[in-house]
């Protein structure tokens, strides 16, 4: 069985394009590892099999924002974007949670994305999903205040109610400074809705956080 058998969203392309793509080789890429930095030329397009790959940009100032995580099923609208229109990558795409991927060459890429209408249907099905998280990102950052969505992000990343991260981490994900995070963050923990430790955020109080998360 090659790998096309069982990767996400890909039991709907037809035979000639599942027989172009199971003679690519699945590669494992560990935890930290980089997919890409700001300037590089797309080499190919990246099918996810597993594990899960963050892209960030990076603003004049060195702050960094998460602009979206890819996993399986899921696109990278950057490399899609510099496949198509030959422009070069602007953000950095790191590995969080250990990944095995395959890399579409670029001519291949080209060669299915023309010829064949189901890879089409593929590439540009998740390319619009892509899109609107981005849009959904825009939004958030532009409307939301940040008390609401630093406690959406607790409540979405934390597990069993503990979140592993930063402050600068936690910053990065929804769009502002560390410092501030660590204001927030204090001024919750002040209130008893949560506990901060070292290297983690301890929810005390789901119900109060979805509360906040509800206030625009």
């Amino acid at each position: 069985m090659t790998w096309t058998a069982h990767a996400f969203g890909l039991e709907h392309l037809d035979p000639d394009t599942q027989d172009h793509l199971h003679h690519l080789a699945p590669v494992l890429l560990p935890e930290g590892a980089a997919l890409f930095h700001p300037g590089d030329t797309a080499e190919g397009f990246v099918i996810m099999l597993s594990g899960r790959v963050d892209v960030f940009l990076t603003g004049p100032t060195g702050r960094d924002i998460l602009l979206y995580t890819v996993e399986p099923g899921q696109s990278c609208v950057q490399t899609t974007l510099g496949l198509l229109g030959g422009e070069a990558y602007s953000g950095e795409a790191i590995v969080r949670d250990k990944a095995e991927l395959v890399l579409v060459p670029r001519a291949l890429f080209l060669k299915l994305l023309q010829g064949s209408e189901s890879f089409r249907g593929f590439v540009f099905s998740a390319f619009a999903a892509r899109m609107q998280s981005m849009m959904h990102l825009l939004e958030k950052v532009a409307f939301q205040r940040v008390e609401a969505r630093l406690a959406e992000c607790l409540l979405a990343r934390a597990q069993a109610g503990v979140l592993h991260s930063t402050h600068a981490e936690i910053a990065t994900i929804i769009g502002t400074a560390r410092e501030v995070i660590s204001r927030r963050l204090e001024a919750l923990d002040r209130r008893g809705i949560l506990k901060l430790e070292r290297g983690l955020v301890r929810i005390l109080d789901a119900d109060a956080l979805k509360e906040i998360a509800r206030t625009q």
